[in-house]
């Protein structure tokens, strides 16, 4: 697999998705470059052979810097998080949107082989039909959302204009081992994490009408490295489980994973994102994309690796201004 390609660059690749993808690269045998400001990550953190360039895609000097001798580069680094997108638009906007335009422009100039953006379901926003295809309509409804887009666009028109080979991935709601509790919003670890600190799980919205496509980070890996190695230019992917899982259904699954019963705590006045959200994935299946970790399996894995008391979730959910989230 990616044959073509000997020099990798991975921004963020200190933080969640990036730090399992420099690993998975680095076991394919290629030269791992990772850009990260070290933010939501630690340099003690990349795996060994990874090679650290310290700097921000918001400075287009240090972006050029790293992506000298570059022939892939998978554009990782992100505001992952939706509140922070909320709480300060202008921070959001400048790292998803700016910074990936400092990105793909040194791309272009380091003459880049192949760009693989890592997106977002969020830019669906609600769903108007289901499971959601890659043709469904893009109307994001909080800033995260409107930013990832902004950066599908620029690499699409970066392809046409400039004829930087891009491909662009969506995945759903990821989760696994290494997520920063401080900054991850999806259900599985944040539940995982009350529960095993004997708290109740707080589920933001109704716990049987929202449900998700949870996909196991190492999934998602795989659906990456597909599309760097076989997608075709200028093609968009949903990466997901395929599986739709309510709520409710996740605190079960916490509650047989850890043999003991979860307490829950509804939060039913905050609904903006009580939806079926799942993906449809044949349009990846083709390339060779299956997934291989069942939520069972990866609730249990994450489960072990956090063992008791773990560091408890922090941030709130919130989707507009002055809206409250968990406690």
């Amino acid at each position: 697999m990616l044959d073509s390609y000997a020099n990798v660059l991975v921004t963020g690749g200190a933080g969640f998705i990036g730090r399992h993808l420099a690993r998975a690269l680095l076991s394919l045998g290629k030269g791992v470059t990772v850009l990260d400001n070290l933010s939501t990550g630690s340099q003690g953190e990349l795996p060994e052979g990874a090679t650290l360039v310290r700097g921000d895609i918001r400075n287009p000097k240090e972006m050029s810097k790293a992506a000298l001798g570059a022939e892939l580069v998978f554009h990782v680094a992100a505001n992952a998080n939706g509140t922070i997108s909320v709480q300060d638009p202008r921070f959001d906007f400048e790292t998803n949107a700016l910074g990936t335009f400092n990105v793909l422009d040194a791309a272009r100039k380091a003459d880049v082989k192949r760009f693989v953006y890592v997106s977002s379901a969020s830019v669906y926003g609600r769903p108007e039909r289901f499971p959601m295809d890659e043709q469904h309509p893009t109307r994001p409804f909080i800033p995260y959302g409107a930013s990832k887009l902004t950066g599908e666009f620029q690499c699409l028109s970066f392809q046409e204009t400039y004829g930087l080979p891009g491909v662009i991935a969506r995945p759903f709601c990821v989760y696994g081992s290494g997520e920063n509790p401080r900054m991850a919003l999806v259900e599985v670890s944040r539940y995982l994490r009350w529960h095993l600190n004997h708290r109740p799980i707080q589920v933001v919205g109704h716990i049987d009408r929202k449900t998700r496509d949870f996909v196991h980070v190492e999934d998602v890996i795989q659906g990456l490295l597909l599309l760097a190695d076989r997608a075709g230019d200028g093609e968009v992917f949903n990466i997901g489980s395929g599986e739709e899982v309510s709520m409710r259904q996740l605190t079960e699954v916490i509650g047989s994973v850890t043999s003991r019963e979860a307490t829950v705590r509804e939060i039913s006045d905050i609904t903006e994102d009580t939806y079926r959200l799942v993906a449809d994935i044949s349009k990846i299946a083709p390339l060779g994309y299956s997934p291989r970790v069942s939520l069972v399996d990866g609730v249990g894995r994450l489960s072990a690796e956090l063992g008791e008391r773990p560091e408890l979730p922090r941030g709130a959910t919130i989707f507009s201004r002055g809206q409250e989230g968990e406690n």
